[in-house]
C-alpha cells in the first residue's frame, strides 16, 4: 500500500476463503452457499446485488426488494468507466473495453446502466450510451498498446477512434494494410491480431505498458493501475486473472515460502502488500504501476520493498506461476 488514502483495493475479500477462478463467485448460483450468501458472504466487487435490485438467480440468496433477468449488451465505446456510484465523479473501479460482454441489470432515466462485466465479473455502473445490443462474437483484438480506426483505407484519414490493447473486433475481411471491420472501420493489420492468439511471456507485455500514467481503476495504455496491468499482460496470455489485487493474491499462482532475500525471486513472480502487487521483471527488479512514480515503471526489487516498508507496508506474499503458465525466461 503506497498511500493511506489507497483503500480500495485494500479491503478484506468478503468470500472469506479461497477464491476459484474463473469466476466461482460471479453468479455463485443459490445452491453454491445460501447461508453464507445472507450472511453477508459474497464479495460485492462481483456480486450483481443491491438492496433495491438483484440478479434474478440471486432470488432466495440475497436480500433485495425485487429481482430481474439481465440482459446481454456489449461495450460499444473504445473504453467505458465503470464506476460504484451513477455519477461521472464517483470512484473508478475498472474500465471496460470495446467488444467486452456484460449483463445489465437496471438502466436509469438518467443514463446510467448497472451491471456485470463477463470477463471478470466485476460489478458496476457505467454509460449507457456505452452499450449496445451485442453483435456477433469478435474475430480480432487489438494487440498494439493502442491504435487508430480509419474510416476508410488511408492513415491519411482523420481516425474516427482510439482503442487500447485487449479490445475486441468483429472482422470482416482484411487486405495488406488494414483489417476491415463488420462496420466498416480500417485498422492497421499490424495491430490486430486474432482473439484465439496468445502471448508467451507475460512480464513482456507489462514491459510494453512502461511509462504509462498511474490511474486508479485504469485498464488501459493512457492509465493503468497495478492489478489492473497484471491483469491485461495476463489475459494476453490466456491466463485468467481476477480484477483486483487482493484477488490476485488468492487465485493466481501458488505461494511461495518468502524469505524476504529478493534474491529469492525470479521473473514472472507477483508480490503482494495490502493492497499492491508488483512483477518481478528479473531478481534485481520490479515492474509495476504505482503512485511513487505515478507510472509503470522499472524499480529496484530491494528499494521497492525498503521504500514501501518505510510506508507501513510488509510483503504479504509471493506467488508463482506454474511452468506452463508463466513466462519464458530470457537471458538479460
Amino acid at each position: 500500500m503506497e498511500f493511506d488514502w489507497m483503500k480500495r483495493r485494500d479491503f478484506v475479500s468478503l468470500l472469506g476463503g479461497a477464491v476459484a477462478w474463473p469466476l466461482a463467485a460471479r453468479a455463485q448460483q443459490p445452491a453454491a452457499a445460501p447461508a453464507e450468501a445472507r450472511g453477508g458472504g459474497f464479495d460485492p466487487r462481483i456480486t450483481p446485488a443491491r438492496r433495491d435490485i438483484a440478479a434474478k438467480h440471486l432470488a432466495g440468496v440475497v436480500d433485495a426488494r425485487r429481482f430481474v433477468e439481465g440482459k446481454a449488451y456489449e461495450i460499444a465505446a473504445a473504453q467505458a468507466p465503470v464506476r460504484d456510484a451513477p455519477a461521472h465523479e464517483a470512484e473508478l473501479l475498472t474500465e471496460a473495453l470495446k467488444g467486452e460482454r456484460v449483463t445489465i441489470y437496471d438502466i436509469s432515466q438518467d443514463g446510467w446502466a448497472w451491471g456485470q462485466l463477463a470477463g471478470d465479473g466485476y460489478v458496476g455502473f457505467m454509460p449507457a450510451s456505452a452499450l449496445r445490443k451485442p453483435g456477433p462474437a469478435a474475430t480480432h483484438k487489438v494487440t498494439a498498446l493502442r491504435t487508430f480506426v480509419f474510416p476508410g483505407p488511408s492513415i491519411k484519414l482523420p481516425p474516427v477512434e482510439t482503442l487500447s490493447f485487449g479490445s475486441q473486433l468483429v472482422v470482416a475481411r482484411q487486405d495488406e494494410a488494414f483489417a476491415i471491420t463488420a462496420s466498416g472501420g480500417h485498422v492497421p493489420i499490424l495491430h490486430v491480431a486474432p482473439v484465439e492468439t496468445l502471448e508467451t511471456d507475460f512480464v513482456a507485455v507489462a514491459e510494453r505498458f512502461l511509462g504509462t500514467p498511474y490511474l486508479w481503476g485504469g485498464k488501459t495504455s493512457l492509465g493503468i493501475d497495478c492489478s489492473g496491468l497484471v491483469q491485461l499482460s495476463l489475459a494476453a496470455c490466456g491466463i485468467p486473472c481476477p480484477r483486483d489485487s487482493d484477488r490476485q493474491e488468492q487465485a493466481v499462482g501458488g505461494a511461495l515460502a518468502w524469505s524476504g532475500e529478493p534474491r529469492q525471486l525470479r521473473r514472472g513472480d507477483l508480490v503482494f502488500w495490502k493492497g499492491h502487487v508488483a512483477i518481478v521483471r528479473d531478481a534485481a527488479t520490479f515492474l509495476h504501476a504505482n503512485s511513487h512514480h505515478m507510472a509503470v515503471a522499472l524499480e529496484g526489487s530491494a528499494a521497492a520493498i525498503a521504500r514501501i516498508r518505510a510506508s507501513a507496508s510488509e510483503v504479504t506474499s509471493v506467488r508463482r506461476l506454474p511452468p506452463a503458465a508463466g513466462p519464458k525466461l530470457t537471458k538479460r
